[in-house]
């Protein structure tokens, strides 16, 4: 395709061909004389990929730290875990609670975190209590078996429970150990969690950077800090949403500590007690590489965004024009004036879009116009016969043709609407119509006219379908189970309404017939007659047909001789015939409403 250049028209009337500019051209000769898109580039890549790896680094240098913590804290619980296996090795005998007191009492020696200990049977009986605080109990005293850590114990042979805090101060831990022998029973200690401090404290991530360690709950455990472990549950408030924040993210994250100041911190989950451990570091110290490096290209970033925004305010600036022009000429095309045209002469792309606005709109306005042509059809004409009043030749004319009419009424209305108010009738027949006319879109016929409680259809006709026998006894099946479906509401109502149908098939004249104000297509001939006798035939939930339609549909759907009848119109007698369709009374012919029943159809 060939491009088109624009031509100005000089004063003498000749032309001057002007070749067009392109736009990229334009802001890419600006912004590589600024020199922007280069230094900006540079510096965001440099910035991006030296974040990326100072973030990687303070990642693994937290979790490596945090590891470590957890692997000693789990070390920790693990070896108080092994120390309370010792104490219920043996079963309990009668006189046997002397030498469990030396061995609770060796491990208090043994184990300066341990504040208590009470040995139990199996059945969950203190037998033994040695405490540093309190006073020692032997012999057979408090049922511990509804106890959550004897329970925990039995269940799961380690129990470690929630941490708490004695006097809302110092932090405290009961740990529960089964015996390998139900009759060891169960040893249940009070663990003073303070000594986890000397974890903690060797911790250091930088210059100020260190760990600490919480529970589920986010009360805090171990603190290099000790007077903050002390204050007990008060510290939930600064630490618990540090640990719910670290906790959600799947790397280091940051977010601000419980002094007000960003942070780095990473978790590492301690799984035997259900801590977690947070190491944390400064945001200021971790990424003061990274800031440095950030300051040393922004003294070149600054002098080429200077001479950028001069260059690209004056290039704006004779842009702005053209711009605005063709925003307005949108709003106007797009709020449907399509008679708009937008006039450009900028040389460039800007240009060339204006001429596909002005295409676009010239193609809109046909298509409106022919769009409102159609509709402005489909308020006399059936849809399919008003598309091709407007997309089609000839298809309208007069002509002879093979067709099927299709006429239906309903039974028993000339004595509903003498007896019924207006607004009864007309809802009546608003629903009907719509049943109708649902069915009749659903299979392609052509909906003629509605004439009061009747009305006429015409399959093959304009438009012509394979096999329109077939087609137009389906859809009169169809029909007739829509409309008795509203019929049976009509019935509960007290409205003794029916409805026949009459289907004939054989050669007409169709085409449109009308004055200049006003067309309508029809058909004429005497299959048009003989449908609409056999409508008048039809009882209530019946659908007759000729014996064209019959033979043409005798393979695929059944159908009922109901022998010679006279119709009137015809000197000789006729060969009728009804559908065969559950419920259907095809076994005589004649007029009348239903009476209080609902029929079913099935083909």
């Amino acid at each position: 395709m060939s491009e088109i250049k624009p031509q100005s028209v000089l004063p003498a009337g000749g032309t001057e061909t002007r070749s067009r500019r392109s736009l990229f051209f334009k802001y890419f000769a600006t912004l590589f004389v600024a020199a922007v898109v280069p230094l900006s580039l540079g510096a965001v890549v440099e910035a991006s990929f030296g974040y990326r790896d100072q973030r990687r680094q303070i990642s693994d240098v937290l979790r490596v730290e945090a590891r470590s913590a957890a692997d000693r804290i789990e070390a920790f619980t693990d070896g108080l875990r092994d120390q309370l296996g010792w104490t219920v090795q043996f079963p309990w005998a009668q006189d046997d609670d002397g030498r469990h007191k030396i061995d609770a009492q060796r491990l208090l020696q043994q184990v300066p975190a341990i504040a208590s200990v009470s040995l139990l049977d199996e059945t969950g009986a203190e037998r033994v209590f040695v405490s540093r605080l309190r006073l020692n109990r032997m012999r057979r005293g408090i049922d511990m078996s509804a106890d959550p850590a004897v329970m925990g114990a039995r269940a799961n042979k380690v129990w470690y429970g929630p941490l708490e805090y004695q006097h809302d101060s110092e932090p405290y831990m009961r740990i529960a150990v089964a015996g390998n022998l139900p009759a060891a029973g169960f040893a249940v200690a009070e663990v003073n969690l303070k000594l986890i401090w000397d974890v903690i404290a060797g911790i250091r991530i930088g210059r100020t950077g260190y760990a600490i360690v919480v529970d589920d709950s986010g009360h805090l455990i171990a603190h290099p800090d000790i007077s903050m472990v002390l204050r007990g549950r008060a510290s939930s408030a600064d630490f618990g949403p540090i640990k719910h924040l670290v906790g959600s993210t799947s790397g280091s994250a940051v977010l601000t500590g419980y002094r007000g100041d960003p942070i780095v911190a990473l978790s590492v989950h301690a799984a035997d007690v259900g801590w977690t451990v947070i190491a944390m570091q400064p945001v200021k110290e971790a990424f003061a590489p990274i800031r440095a490096a950030l300051w040393r290209s922004a003294v070149l970033i600054v002098l080429g965004v200077l001479i950028a925004l001069a260059l690209a305010y004056w290039r704006a600036h004779r842009m702005s024009g053209p711009i605005k022009e063709l925003e307005e000429g949108v709003q106007r095309i797009g709020s449907g004036q399509f008679d708009h045209r937008i006039k450009l002469s900028s040389g460039d792309e800007l240009e060339q879009l204006a001429v596909s606005f002005n295409e676009m709109a010239s193609e809109l306005t046909v298509s409106q116009q022919k769009s409102a042509r159609i509709n402005r059809l489909k308020q006399f004409l059936a849809p399919q016969v008003a598309e091709l009043v407007e997309h089609s030749d000839g298809l309208l004319e007069g002509q002879r043709r093979e067709i099927v009419a299709i006429f239906g009424d309903l039974r028993g209305f000339t004595a509903f609407s003498t007896r019924a108010g207006p607004d009864v009738i007309m809802a009546v027949l608003r629903e009907y119509y719509e049943a109708v006319g649902a069915v009749t879109t659903r299979h392609e016929a052509t909906l003629i006219k509605f004439a009061g409680d009747g009305f006429m259809l015409l399959v093959n006709a304009p438009v012509a379908c394979e096999k329109p026998a077939k087609q137009a006894v389906q859809l009169a099946i169809d029909l007739q189970a829509a409309v008795q479906s509203i019929a049976g509401r009509w019935c509960a109502a007290g409205h003794a309404l029916g409805f026949g149908i009459g289907i004939a098939m054989g050669p007409a004249t169709v085409g449109t017939v009308g004055y200049e104000g006003r067309l309508d297509y029809t058909a004429v001939g005497s299959v048009v007659n003989l449908a609409s006798r056999l409508c008048s035939l039809a009882k209530d939930a019946q659908i007759l047909a000729d014996s064209i339609v019959a033979r043409s549909v005798a393979d695929s759907i059944p159908l009922v001789s109901l022998g010679e009848q006279r119709i009137k119109g015809y000197d000789e007698t006729l060969e009728v015939f009804a559908v065969a369709h559950r419920n259907s009374p095809a076994a005589s012919i004649g007029a009348g409403p239903r009476e209080g029943k609902v029929v079913t159809l099935d083909a």
